[in-house]
């Protein structure tokens, strides 16, 4: 396939050849040489890496459902209750719900999810299920990692550890925890069974973290602890963690260090809150950091429309960058980032300035999109979009295709 006149990361025209499901060639843009069946028109678009979600929720989503009021109570287990009361309220089947979200993703342009399916004694594994279903669905238009998620906390509900395990046993890629001091208040016990699980089903652990303050920090060290005497160097992440740069200078820099060391991913779904680790800081030290959605208009929050590109703004904006170089930094993360985490084999950005995926060699998964540069891609968000993964356009006009 050629993709003819495009603007790898906003520069020159360029035509790209790919081969299989990598990028074999960027060379000039040839506006004599006649177009060849299966060529994309690039238009002078920009060619972009495509958008890694690392932190979705695909199985709370309302995406494609009447809007509703908002009902949840502050805190996560007011809100995880608001949920598990509401969440079976709908006359459309839980499978579609989920699969009609992602198939909205890939359209407008991710094609590397990471989403959590919620397993509890509630839903017991109906919705790991109905995930697992649209992972297959659209497996050959995106990497999708799910992660078996204790929403309700481990320790609570009796019942919990065997549905986990079960989730497991059925093909979770990650195996989940959350907030181990302030939901379960057995930061110990819960993270050896989240370890324990991981270890024992060779997978990877993503920590969902809200804990303010010092006690972020301290159920950090635990995972820190943990990764350490495990050697599980690369196969850790912590997802939200914004109250760690809260404490004091020297233990945001000791914590990034400590991250950099071990190889513990961050992924951040950009919120407007103060206290975060800098993600400059993150990014320069080595640390991986990816971008997600977090709740797609559900039980939770009424935000979040699938589409990676106004995230990307909200991180350049809750970063307060302006410059091009900033900016352009949350766009590297909002793809790029995300896909290391997933992949250690993907390129990542590890400072300023550098513009990866798209090189001879890269994996083929890419966006086409309208804009000047990529800072005004990201301000602008367009919709004129084109869609590959492994090689192939998987989605078109914000429509996905091949279905």
């Amino acid at each position: 396939m050629l993709i003819r006149d495009v603007r790898p990361w906003g520069a020159s025209a360029s035509d790209v050849v790919i081969e299989g499901d990598r990028i074999a060639a960027v060379r000039p843009h040839d506006a004599a040489a006649p177009p060849a069946h299966g060529d994309v028109d690039g238009r002078g678009r920009l060619l972009l890496p495509s958008f890694s979600d690392v932190h979705v929720h695909l199985d709370s989503s309302r995406i494609g459902l009447p809007f509703r009021e908002h009902t949840g109570a502050p805190g996560v287990w007011a809100m995880m209750m608001n949920d598990r009361r509401n969440w079976r309220d709908t006359d459309v089947p839980h499978a579609d719900i989920v699969a009609g979200t992602l198939e909205r993703m890939i359209a407008k342009g991710t094609t590397r999810v990471r989403t959590y399916a919620q397993v509890d004694v509630d839903c017991r594994l109906e919705k790991f299920e109905s995930v697992m279903a649209a992972k297959q669905k659209f497996a050959d238009h995106a990497d999708v990692q799910v992660m078996t998620f204790p929403q309700a906390g481990i320790l609570r509900e009796e019942g919990t550890i065997d549905y986990l395990e079960e989730s497991l046993r059925q093909g979770a890629d990650v195996m989940g925890g959350i907030d181990p001091s302030m939901l379960d208040r057995d930061p110990v016990r819960h993270l050896d069974i989240v370890f324990g699980l991981a270890e024992k089903y060779q997978v990877e652990v993503d920590i969902h973290l809200h804990e303010p303050g010092m006690l972020g920090v301290f159920s950090t060290e635990l995972v820190i602890e943990r990764t350490r005497a495990l050697g599980m160097h690369g196969k850790v992440t912590m997802s939200h963690a914004y109250g760690l740069g809260s404490v004091n200078e020297a233990t945001s820099r000791r914590l990034i260090e400590e991250f950099a060391e071990l190889d513990i991913s961050m992924a951040t779904v950009a919120p407007s809150v103060s206290g975060q680790l800098p993600l400059v800081s993150l990014v320069e030290a080595g640390v991986r950091v990816g971008l997600g959605e977090d709740g797609q208009r559900d039980y939770w929050s009424p935000y979040g429309n699938c589409d990676m590109l106004d995230r990307t703004w909200q991180l350049a904006f809750t970063n307060g960058f302006r410059r091009d170089d900033h900016v352009e930094l949350a766009l590297a993360v909002g793809t790029m980032g995300g896909a290391s985490i997933m992949s250690h084999d993907s390129p990542r950005p590890t400072g300023l300035g550098q513009r990866p995926g798209v090189a001879v060699g890269d994996r083929a998964d890419l966006l086409l999109v309208d804009g000047e540069t990529p800072t005004s891609a990201v301000m602008d968000r367009g919709t004129d979009r084109t869609v590959l993964h492994d090689g192939r356009v998987v989605a078109d006009d914000l429509r996905i295709v091949g279905v």
